[in-house]
């Protein structure tokens, strides 16, 4: 079960209070702040309510003999708890769940705007989303003087991306980032903009002149079309692994095609056109990059849009100390909960929508923390 898995890994963390101050133990404490997010706890407030309405309910998995800690209690142990060994465990959780087949793993960055201060930037986290799983894999935060294309491979050193596909922004277009991902015997798909200027030239150059021939053997072809609300939209992939004319070629690990996509929408009588240009370790079969690229979007749509509008994360007001990275941490165990839930056991209900339920009703609860996966 999931929650076995939890405190296998969770309840090996090392406790940051000292021994007299112990009243509340640190399990029961991770308990509450997991199970309270899954049911719409966002401030400390929220969490002491929430446990002490849910109390003989949290005592079937915890004794909590002392009862709940006050608010305070909350705030000084989330603040004081190693983020670097609490994202530890939480990797170790995912890794620990069945292997998942191949699929697409999107990497991108998010800024926690609600936990900057006067004197400090909000915290910025760069993540590992499996776009099929739905499922956070792990976390890096960027360093104060720092960006993601340090983080990135920190958080690759971390994550178990073997036999899948990495999909990146432009950010991480970068020939160690590559390399890294080669290294860790996973493919790459990367999207290509102005930092890789001639790079990105040279792709774009080549692909929209055969594009513009009747017939070209030198590019495979994927179309596919979506219409709804109004609006018609046509997304035309094109992928040639012809590319032993690229000067940069040697200087990219495992570079095996480049790709366009081209989006045509038509939405009120008004047409647009855009292009953008990849590069991917995969064979030019322009099917499975395109399904890579639209995959990517999965981490904007289904992760970072439900943590800012169902978590209201950017509104979160916890700054003080690691209070912000940790709590960035128990967000995604508690969505990797709910997404396991709607898809197995709750099929149609909406995240918003389950983690009422669950806040409503212990059987709905009972079963998202005991699912079995």
């Amino acid at each position: 079960m999931m929650m076995e898995r939890f405190e296998e890994h969770f309840g090996q963390m090392t406790d940051p209070r000292v021994e007299r101050s112990k009243l509340y133990p640190l399990n029961e404490i991770l308990f509450v702040l997991l199970c309270g997010s899954v049911c719409g706890a966002e401030s400390w407030r929220d969490f002491v309510t929430f446990a002490r309405e849910k109390i003989d309910f949290l005592r079937e998995y915890y004794p909590f003999e002392a009862g709940i800690p006050c608010k305070n209690t909350f705030a000084r142990v989330c603040a004081a708890i190693d983020p670097e060994q609490f994202r530890t465990c939480f990797i170790a959780w995912m890794a620990s769940l069945p292997t998942l087949p191949a699929q697409v793993i999107a990497i991108d960055g998010k800024t926690v705007r609600g936990s900057g201060t006067d004197d400090d930037l909000p915290i910025h986290m760069v993540s590992a989303y499996g776009a099929d799983s739905r499922l956070v894999l792990g976390q890096h935060k960027v360093g104060a003087k720092s960006n993601e294309i340090t983080a990135i491979p920190a958080l690759l050193d971390l994550v178990d991306v073997a036999g899948h596909t990495v999909t990146m922004d432009a950010m991480g277009c970068q020939r160690n980032i590559a390399q890294k991902i080669q290294d860790k015997g996973a493919h790459y798909v990367l999207a290509l903009k102005g930092n890789q200027a001639t790079l990105h030239e040279d792709v774009r150059l080549f692909l929209e002149s055969e594009a513009a021939k009747t017939h070209s053997s030198a590019i495979s072809t994927h179309t596919e079309c979506d219409a709804g609300h109004g609006r018609v939209e046509t997304r035309r992939c094109m992928v040639s692994g012809q590319i032993d004319w690229l000067e940069q070629l040697p200087h990219w690990a495992g570079l095996r095609s480049i790709a366009m996509l081209e989006e045509t929408r038509e939405f009120n009588g008004h047409t647009t056109h855009a292009r953008r240009f990849f590069i991917s370790s995969l064979p030019a079969d322009a099917k499975q990059i395109a399904h890579a690229v639209r995959a990517h979007w999965a981490i904007e749509n289904a992760l970072h849009w439900t943590l800012d509008v169902v978590f209201h994360e950017d509104a979160s007001r916890v700054r003080t100390d690691h209070a912000p990275q940790n709590m960035a941490t128990i967000r995604h165990a508690a969505l990797n909960l709910l997404n396991c839930a709607k898809k197995h056991h709750f099929k149609g209900s909406s995240i918003k929508g389950l983690r009422k339920k669950a806040g409503w009703g212990n059987h709905s609860l009972r079963t998202i923390l005991n699912q079995k996966i």
